[in-house]
């Protein structure tokens, strides 16, 4: 019997993805776990594989497609002996033209068919569902036949570790639907002057409908402190000067990481999220940095940060950051915290003010180190290397008084950094 194969959910913020690439062609055998095509989701190009044997019958996708809707047949697998035309698979329409005709069936699809002993489920989602601790029983399968695949695990963890949990769609399509409605007129005002429209991928199009979901439903406030930094560049100077011989180098960044970290342990009410009908209140540090990339960026997330030393977090910052410029971050690593941190020092921005990222309740915008003037408490006047701060936090998680008590954590690990090596 011939068999959909669907464009998955490969990250849990993924509504439509773009087809990059096949990696098998019309007439060629599969077994379950072969890799079929490169995917872009809104945050990454994914490998997606297959989770039954059988033959390519018919490619419904080509390559290059964008905005291919979630659980839009992408090609037909038959199977071994099977021809295409005897086979009562419709071809379905372009995704772009009527997806909500192709997602009708997988809504009608039976859960995952078991049996007393047997669950069917792809390779690689088995492995991934035995290193979460996740029973497969449990989990409702979205592939050919009801088999669960790995966007169906992924899911699964999302559910059960609420702090991953994405924001209702709701925000998203409603910022996907009206933008095209504006876009003319937009246009027109600007009609006698010269512009080249530049079309927004799926990264730009997340970003801006979570950006705006962030401000128009996060109550923000804001607090600000500088930290005096000259205890912290000398004490990094002397253990770069030690750590020379194995290549290690920390970076300023890294202590911030273990300060917000620590900070967050310092003042456990600030380590929440607001879940709608209650505030989630996480027992380790959980921290995600933002980082830059072509397009727009990603916030890698740090878990456990209050219990790795400088050099292992200076170590996994440096591999995350790498492989978020290649966009190889897998959906596990991007998402969660309750923390993050945005670090525009390093462009020679001296202070300014981040949006938070749900579900985080609060983010640190770090600017640059500069001399300045400084009176000492002894009322003399001289020179120290001065940084600005601003915490954005989510009101309805933080109150003021807990937001300051956590900045003022974080500004005394930054001024005693041997305490964070504690």
């Amino acid at each position: 019997m011939a068999t959909e194969i669907l464009m998955p959910a490969l990250s849990p913020t993924m509504e439509e993805g773009t087809l990059a690439k096949w990696l098998v062609k019309e007439g060629d055998q599969v077994s379950a776990g072969d890799l079929l095509a490169e995917i872009e989701t809104d945050k990454a190009t994914m490998e997606f594989e297959a989770v039954d044997d059988g033959v390519i019958g018919k490619i419904l996708v080509t390559s290059g497609t964008d905005e291919v809707k979630v659980n839009t047949p992408i090609a037909i697998l038959l199977e071994d002996g099977e021809d295409l035309s005897d086979s009562a698979t419709p071809t379905p329409p372009p995704p772009a033209v009527a997806p909500a005709v192709a997602v009708a069936p997988v809504v009608a699809s039976a859960p995952p068919p078991k049996t007393r002993d047997r669950v069917f489920a792809s390779p690689l989602a088995k492995r991934l569902a035995a290193q979460a601790g996740l029973d497969l029983a449990q989990i409702s399968g979205t592939g050919p036949h009801g088999r669960i695949v790995k966007a169906d695990v992924l899911a699964a963890e999302v559910s059960v570790t609420p702090a991953t949990a994405p924001p209702a769609p709701t925000a998203p399509a409603e910022t996907q639907t009206t933008a095209p409605k504006s876009k003319p007129n937009v246009a027109a005002a600007y009609s006698d002057r010269p512009f080249t429209e530049v079309a927004l991928d799926n990264m730009r199009k997340t970003i801006a409908a979570r950006l705006t979901e962030a401000k128009q439903s996060i109550p923000h406030f804001y607090l600000r402190r500088s930290v005096r930094l000259d205890a912290l560049l000398s004490l990094r100077s002397q253990l770069n000067g030690e750590l020379s011989a194995s290549g290690r180098k920390l970076s300023v960044n890294d202590f911030v990481i273990k300060a917000c970290a620590n900070a967050l342990q310092a003042v456990p009410a600030a380590n929440g999220i607001w879940a709608d009908d209650c505030v989630l209140q996480f027992e380790r540090s959980d921290v995600a940095v933002a980082v830059a990339i072509e397009g727009g960026l990603f916030t890698p997330v740090i878990q456990d940060a209050d219990q790795k030393s400088m050099s292992a977090l200076s170590e996994q910052m440096k591999d995350l950051a790498s492989r978020a410029r290649d966009r190889k971050l897998a959906p596990t690593e991007y998402t969660g915290g309750s923390f993050a941190i945005s670090n525009l020092g390093m462009f020679g921005i001296e202070n300014f003010d981040a949006v938070i990222n749900p579900p985080h309740s609060a983010i640190l915008a770090v600017g640059a180190g500069t001399k300045r003037p400084h009176i000492a408490e002894d009322g003399a006047l001289g020179t120290a290397t001065m940084m600005d701060l601003t915490l954005s936090v989510d009101h309805r998680v933080i109150d003021g008084s807990v937001g300051a008590d956590l900045l003022g954590a974080i500004v005394q690990g930054l001024e005693a950094p041997l305490l964070l090596l504690a």
